[in-house]
């Protein structure tokens, strides 16, 4: 039997760009909608609302000028208001070839806000549409608030779809617009517009407001929808939208639909759209949360080792990213064994025990511990030579002055080597990455594991003089974590450095 081809529409740069607190710049607007469509395949992108800003207008245009060389011209979108001739004149000056109509989907939203008829709302309908595709701009519908208008104003919907079925519309758009629904209404409410207008291609268009959007999305599919709209990690307005993350793998995998995702990709997107939305995505988010793919119970751990029992069809290795297995009070040796495995080193049945034993009284404390962590644990453990030598600061001095580069003096041993460098940067830390980056490519020969973020934390409620935690990224043959706590911020920042050199160094 064929697979059902679902469409997926991201509207990360119009709808989720509604989260509060996030402006994409034009170019970051370009980037995202790049991945989007090149590297990710998402079939369809909404990336503006016309007339709002001369910021919306820079980055459609970057977009669609972009996308005219690509090839993806008609996978542009942008959101049009029905007021005469204003916003699709707003779409053509931008170059946009599709215009994503905004009509009321509820009789409450037409009287209250439009205070017309559903007859003179059908007509400046009708009216846009005919002047967009005189322009050669292609039309789809939105019906705002068409959930409270299933539920409340049936027959005004139903009207305005009868009106409407023979126009020049791509698509009919369902959106939820304040995340009212849940499964069985939208099965109910999707399955009553599909059965009455086979003809039409309807989108459903998620918000999550009683966390149920990826569910209504599935309902919706199971009605027989033909697309489903998406942010990428859920971005949008009050409590967002349906992400995207999560309705990819619940359509492949319990629905098995046919996407043209490029699942791969998509942790990529996630984290590119975290760093610039500053939205960070929550560490147990499905599919793209830090820890979704991290194994905690020991148990867990060993029916992995013997046959892959606790594996299930969402591998991490689908959307390029790797199984870990957590540290902490509930691991047991097949946890310690699996991350002592990455890391090259063999222990005896007895030095494991022992390890395993120190791990569970550290999580105990509820310190947290990585894999890093571990030839640390097995120095204190086992008395062997501590690893924390190979590499050793003997002092530093920072200074900053107003008006002047920060400057850093550093002498540090190596593999009992003595080195002393100085250096400026922007900001303190920097200037100590500086002269160890000195030090170590013009007398080692050796380049560093590139940073790849930086997150600096206090405890809830802390003041000024509270404890600091740096937690540092690097990129090495895999993703490293390091650790640094201090009541100085550069100071913490040093200490996760100088415990990532050791890592290195071995």
């Amino acid at each position: 039997m064929q697979q059902k081809q679902i469409e997926l529409m991201d509207t990360t740069l119009r709808d989720g760009e509604q989260t509060s607190g996030v402006a994409f710049t034009d170019q970051e607007k370009l980037s995202i909608a790049k991945l989007l469509l090149d590297e990710l395949k998402v079939n369809r992108i909404e990336v503006a609302s016309a007339r709002v800003s001369s910021g919306e207008f820079l980055g459609a245009k970057a977009i669609i000028d972009w996308a005219r060389e690509h090839n993806h011209e008609h996978k542009i979108e942008i959101l049009a208001f029905i007021d005469g001739t204003s916003s699709i004149d707003w779409i053509q000056s931008v170059g946009g070839k599709v215009a994503n109509l905004l009509s009321k989907g509820s009789l409450k939203h037409l009287e209250g806000q439009l205070r017309k008829t559903p007859e003179q709302h059908v007509t400046d309908i009708k009216n846009s549409i005919r002047y967009a595709n005189q322009k050669g701009i292609a039309c789809n519908l939105y019906f705002e608030d068409w959930s409270n208008g299933m539920r409340n104003s049936k027959e005004y919907v139903l009207f305005l779809a009868e009106a409407l079925k023979n126009e020049p519309i791509q698509r009919f758009m369902l959106p939820d617009t304040l995340g009212i629904l849940n499964p069985d209404e939208t099965f109910a409410f999707c399955n009553e517009m599909i059965t009455r207008f086979p003809e039409l291609h309807f989108d459903f268009h998620a918000h999550n407001d009683y966390d149920l959007a990826v569910a209504n999305a599935y309902a919706a599919v199971k009605a027989g929808v033909k697309g489903i709209h998406v942010t990428v990690n859920g971005l949008g307005e009050r409590a967002g939208n349906a992400p995207l993350s999560s309705i990819i793998a619940i359509l492949k995998d319990h629905l098995h639909v046919n996407l043209t995702i490029n699942e791969e990709k998509l942790n990529i997107i996630s984290k590119m759209v975290e760093t610039i939305s500053g939205v960070r995505i929550p560490s147990n988010k499905p599919v793209i949360g830090d820890s979704v793919f991290t194994q905690t119970c020991g148990v867990h751990a060993d029916g992995d080792s013997k046959d892959n029992l606790y594996f299930n069809d969402l591998l991490p290795e689908r959307f390029g990213r790797v199984r870990k297995y957590a540290l902490g009070k509930t691991s047991g040796k097949a946890n310690i064994k699996k991350n002592l495995d990455d890391l090259g080193i063999d222990l005896d049945t007895e030095s494991l025990t022992k390890v395993t034993q120190r791990v569970i009284e550290l999580g105990d404390k509820k310190e947290s511990i990585t894999a890093d962590d571990l030839p640390y644990i097995i120095s204190d453990v086992l008395n062997t030579q501590d690893t924390r030598n190979k590499v050793q600061i003997i002092n530093y001095n920072l200074s900053s002055a107003k008006g002047l580069k920060a400057m850093a003096t550093l002498s540090i041993e190596i593999n009992t080597s003595y080195y002393q460098e100085t250096a400026s940067g922007d900001g303190q830390y920097d200037a100590f990455m500086n002269a160890l980056k000195s030090i170590y490519k013009n007398k080692l020969g050796k380049t560093l594991p590139k940073l790849i973020d930086y997150v600096v934390t206090i405890p809830p409620g802390g003041k000024t003089d509270a404890l600091v935690e740096a937690v540092i990224t690097w990129e090495m043959d895999k993703e490293v974590k390091t650790r640094g706590l201090d009541p100085d911020q550069t100071s913490a920042a040093i200490i996760a450095t100088i415990k990532m050199l050791n890592i290195y160094e071995q």
